[in-house]
């Protein structure tokens, strides 16, 4: 009942941001504790129904089921907090460079370090872990370093035809990507071909996966939903109390909570011996993040006529080439 019930309290909130605005601190305090309690049990409700539905679709669909429903209700939480308020042209870079290096340095390394404790050796197909970092590589440095170089506008931003042409060119590279992923390379990217008796061994064992998938989505709806909420509140507090650089804070902060379903799916992958698993998900995120999210933004900034700056500052743009190069 959890992603029925956050669904419902993201309606609620929204519907009731008025009268909550208006109330007492505690009474907001409270507000957020509750919103908070509810994300974090969607989280493990959703991660439970993302399983169920992995095991019967079978990899890597059931991975990329997940991966895609993730990413695409981030774009829409970012594309919703750009068109909020004053204009912030940095929120989407900073969500984006949160995702890449969350993944980069943190999921990935938490799932070797625990996979390697608990089972001291774990196999992965090296061709598919290359392929992902090979695109994730090429996507960040297309989108979140290349802008600073380019010399139609300023320093950071893409012109509009610039910010076309590189959209439509992740979604292509992106689009090649899960194409090798699903067809022509799908062995790369599977620890056990010959799984797929288990697997439609799942698929005759109760037919439910019309409402596992279903359940998915609405609790996922509601944890991004509430994640917006909570952002929204946190972006007001930081400029209230007039805090340099809130973008980067509220970009952290909603790149987490977006990614923590499939943070927590590829850990416990990694400590059921399903190493590559746990690093398709981990790994494809970070690629879907970059290759839909930044397209859906930069439509958004093109038909809304909003400023968009990509181009990451000195410091972080060392962080990132570090993080790829270890990776």
């Amino acid at each position: 009942m959890f992603p029925i019930g956050s669904l419902g309290l993201a309606a609620l909130s929204h519907f009731g941001a008025t009268s909550i605005g208006h109330s007492p601190l505690s009474i907001k305090i409270l507000a957020l504790i509750v919103v908070a309690i509810f994300i974090f049990a969607t989280v493990f409700v959703v991660l439970h129904h993302a399983e169920a539905v992995a095991r019967r679709l079978g990899e890597p669909y059931g991975t990329l089921l997940l991966t895609f429903s993730v990413t695409a209700i981030e774009a829409s939480v970012i594309v919703s907090m750009m068109l909020h308020g004053a204009n912030n042209p940095t929120l989407a870079r900073e969500s984006v460079f949160s995702t890449v290096m969350i993944v980069c340095t943190g999921v990935v390394g938490v799932c070797l370090t625990l996979g390697g404790l608990k089972h001291r050796y774990q196999d992965i197909k090296r061709q598919g872990t290359n392929a992902s970092l090979a695109v994730i590589m090429a996507l960040t440095v297309l989108t979140l370093i290349l802008p600073n170089y380019t010399l139609a506008t300023s320093p950071g931003a893409f012109s509009a035809s610039q910010l076309a042409f590189v959209s439509v060119l992740s979604v292509l590279l992106y689009g090649a990507f899960v194409f090798a992923q699903m067809v022509r390379h799908r062995g790369d990217f599977i620890e056990d071909l010959t799984s797929s008796a288990e697997h439609e061994a799942h698929v005759s064992e109760g037919g439910k996966v019309t409402t596992n998938v279903l359940l998915l989505f609405v609790g996922l709806a509601g944890i991004v939903l509430l994640t917006e909420q909570v952002a929204g509140s946190i972006e007001d507090g930081l400029a209230f109390l007039q805090i340099t650089q809130a973008d980067a804070i509220v970009g952290f902060f909603v790149a987490a909570l977006v990614l923590m379903p499939e943070a927590v799916s590829a850990v416990r992958a990694a400590l059921n011996n399903e190493l590559q698993r746990g690093l398709n998900v981990a790994l494809g995120s970070a690629c879907a993040t970059i290759g839909l999210t930044i397209p859906a933004i930069g439509a958004a900034s093109l038909l809304t006529g909003r400023s968009l700056m990509l181009g990451l500052g000195p410091g972080d743009t060392v962080l990132l080439l570090l993080a790829l190069a270890i990776s």
